[in-house]
């Protein structure tokens, strides 16, 4: 055999072996083919039969819905009929009801014509009555009626004078008792006792060593301190003790603290003096707060403005006729809010204005006018109700009374002030005549600061050095000692000192 032979062999081979391999793979191909047909055509059946089947289910629950929906409907419109046919029997009802108001309106008004009628036909009688007694009489009604009350009149006189004189008595006896009970209870309620204020306070001291160290050398330390303070210091042979007097209890108050603090902390110089001065000053303006706080919880008026209630706390270190003028206003409040409950009258408004009536006096020495009228002032200013500031005006009948509110202020003040033992006249002309010592020197030009010491025996005058030489200090205080002769009442003498004083401070860094 032949290579052309075996090569032309082979290739046979080759074909046929290529077309059995291509037949078998179109025989794999169509047998995949129909199996996916058949599953794809399994799927469809499936989901015909699913999709069948939700429908059902859904048809069903719209059926159940919709029956259930018809039975509600059904329900609604029985109970609308119902409605119905009870509104239909009310408005029959209310027709009938109306048909026989409007009969007994119609019989009402044949009554009231019947009576008119009558009526009529009386006044006709009686007209005609008192024309025929005038006749018979020969006298009018008038000159009848008047001539009938003389004869009761003569009659009775003296039974009527005597009726009147008892009513009169009894009612002035019963208004007078009435009266006299409600000042005495409230009297009663509040029966605090009052002490008079003293014009010196006394501070201790631990050794003698100390108050060498207050006095200073020369003297200096005791006089920059009663310069800073405003106060007289009266260093005695009383062991144990130092005076400070003035007749301004705040500076007292500053001063003591101003002390005290002093002889705890040991360093007592000039500088050191004017600082513990001003930190007393900032304790006790915080003290005031304090108090006015406290006065105003107390007497329970929770309505003012903050400012008012500080300056009312300033009263805390004022007197009037030896009576602590916060002490008095609180006790007058309560006075008021007892009367005002008695006589109903605005309890709040009363003890607000007795609170507030000598509010004045917390800047007197401050500002011009009388303490009426700076109280008044302030209280505008700083947004006080009208009716409050109506009531406190009255107190000392410098404005007519306008309101009960008034007049029960100045009884609740009369009560405070004028029962025994309550004030010392002497003590308000003492610090009044001390205030007017100041005020006085105050208003000549270059003066710095002026404080009475002494009982008002010596006034002391810093003069700001720029604005006043050597020689004209000494006829400053010349002409302050002539105007305080000619302008001012007081016993003895008074000793007029002019401070004029240089002061250079420096720094070293």
């Amino acid at each position: 055999m032949s290579l052309t032979t075996i090569i032309l062999v082979g290739a046979a081979v080759l074909l046929l072996g290529a077309g059995i391999g291509y037949y078998l793979r179109v025989i794999v191909a169509l047998g995949k083919r129909r199996s996916i047909e058949i599953d794809i055509k399994q799927m469809m059946v499936a989901a015909r039969e699913e999709a069948q089947k939700i429908s059902d289910e859904a048809k069903k629950a719209s059926e159940e819905k919709l029956a259930t929906l018809k039975e509600e409907e059904k329900k609604k419109e029985q109970e609308f009929k119902e409605t119905e046919k009870r509104l239909i029997k009310k408005d029959e009802f209310l027709d009938a009801r109306q048909m026989e108001v409007n009969k007994e309106a119609e019989d009402i008004k044949l009554k009231v014509e019947e009576i008119k009628k009558i009526q009529e036909k009386i006044l006709r009688v009686e007209e005609e009555k008192g024309i025929e007694l005038e006749r018979v009489a020969n006298l009018s009604a008038e000159e009848a009626k008047a001539e009938l009350l003389r004869d009761i009149e003569k009659k009775y006189e003296e039974d009527l004078v005597i009726r009147i004189q008892k009513l009169e008595s009894a009612n002035e006896e019963k208004l007078d008792r009435r009266a006299k009970d409600i000042l005495a209870t409230s009297i009663q309620r509040l029966a605090s006792s009052t002490a008079s204020e003293l014009m010196t306070t006394v501070v201790s001291i631990p050794n003698n060593e100390i108050k060498g160290k207050i006095i200073g050398k020369e003297g200096r330390n005791i006089r920059a301190f009663e310069r800073a303070a405003g106060v007289e210091l009266i260093v005695d042979d009383t062991p144990g003790s130092i005076i400070i007097s003035s007749f301004d209890p705040v500076r007292r108050q500053v001063a003591r603290l101003a002390l005290e603090n002093l002889i705890l902390d040991g360093r007592i110089q000039p500088a050191k003096i004017e600082e513990l001065v001003e930190k007393a000053k900032e304790e006790i303006n915080k003290i005031i707060k304090e108090k006015g706080e406290q006065a105003v919880y107390e007497c329970g008026i929770f309505n003012f403005d903050p400012r008012i209630v500080a300056i009312i706390g300033r009263l805390y270190f004022r007197t009037s006729y030896g009576q602590n003028v916060l002490q008095h206003s609180i006790e007058m409040a309560h006075i008021a809010g007892m009367i005002a409950e008695e006589l109903g009258a605005d309890v709040a408004i009363a003890k607000a204005g007795a609170l507030v009536h000598d509010i004045g006096k917390a800047l007197d020495h401050e500002v011009q006018g009388t303490h009426v009228e700076i109280g008044i002032r302030i209280l505008q200013k700083f947004g006080a109700d009208e009716r409050i500031i109506t009531a406190m005006k009255s107190h000392h009948e410098d404005y007519p009374y306008e309101t009960i509110e008034a007049i029960i202020v100045q009884t609740a003040d009369a009560i405070s002030g004028g029962r025994p033992g309550a004030r010392r006249d002497s003590v308000e002309n003492y610090l009044k005549r001390l205030q007017e010592l100041e005020t006085l020197v105050n208003s000549f030009p270059a003066v710095e600061k002026s404080y009475a010491l002494q009982a008002g025996r010596e006034i002391r005058i810093f003069v700001t050095p720029e604005k006043i030489t050597d020689a004209e200090a000494k006829l400053m205080a010349r002409d302050i000692a002539i105007k305080i002769e000619q302008e001012l009442k007081y016993p003895g003498e008074i000793k007029v000192t002019l401070i004029r004083e240089t002061r250079v401070i420096e720094y070293a860094r």
